[in-house]
């Protein structure tokens, strides 16, 4: 007899998420700079720096910052499970009793939510409790190392592909062919993501792209309007 196993595509959440995430900022937001940049009449040169810039800080920025807001969900996790542990210790009929009643509200008879209570508490009741009351499993964890590395790496990725564009791109089309390259980036990203996910391309696709061309469009317009003024 063969054994049944799946596979769920929510494990990969977490770096999804970070991945995601990053590669959409490092193009929407270098890309924007990039544009905001060219549109004010500056030469290559200028434009590069500001790029390369652009690329360094936000790696950076989005390293830092999915670090520290992903270890201060991992510090809640940990106070909760502290907290978890002591009234294991101290009051375990009432946490027996707080199991039970998960198990009532899922739709468990109130004599077998008891006993599957009892078993899994002593099965593993630190582990038990934090799954079924706060909801904290090896899948949903928060991991900053993780976050960070994903973040920033793809952030980087994302970025060198409209730094490159301007590279290559005539500078009279600059501004012109530095979106559509950057909404052609958008898209891919965005079909990956939902490839990856397992969901359907198009709601992300155009999510990505819609918002990706608004950011472009509005700092494109400021860099025409500051570099006409200056």
């Amino acid at each position: 007899m063969s054994s049944h196993r799946e596979s769920h595509l929510v494990s990969r959440i977490g770096w999804l998420r970070a991945a995601v995430l990053g590669a959409n900022d490092g193009i929407v937001s270098t890309a924007s700079l990039i544009m905001g940049v060219a549109a004010s009449g500056a030469p290559r040169s200028a434009i590069l720096v500001s790029g390369i810039a652009g690329l360094v800080a936000g790696a950076m920025s989005m390293a830092a910052g999915e670090y520290v807001s992903v270890s201060s969900q991992a510090d809640t996790e940990r106070s909760d499970l502290e907290r978890e542990r002591r009234e294991l210790a101290t009051i375990p009929e009432a946490e027996l009793e707080e199991l039970a009643g998960i198990y009532r509200a899922r739709g468990v008879d109130a004599e077998t939510a008891q006993t599957v209570a009892i078993q899994m508490t002593a099965f593993d009741a630190l582990a038990t409790h934090a799954r079924d009351e706060l909801h904290i499993t090896e899948l949903t964890s928060a991991r900053p190392i993780t976050a960070a590395f994903t973040s920033a790496g793809t952030f980087t990725v994302g970025a060198l592909l409209p730094v490159l564009a301007a590279a290559l791109l005539p500078q009279a089309l600059l501004v012109p062919g530095e979106a559509i390259a950057s909404l052609l980036f958008l898209a891919l990203l965005g079909w990956v993501g939902a490839a990856t996910g397992g969901s359907r391309p198009l709601k992300p696709v155009a999510r990505v792209v819609f918002w990706g061309a608004l950011a472009m469009a509005l700092t494109a317009g400021i860099g025409r309007l500051v570099g006409t003024s200056i």
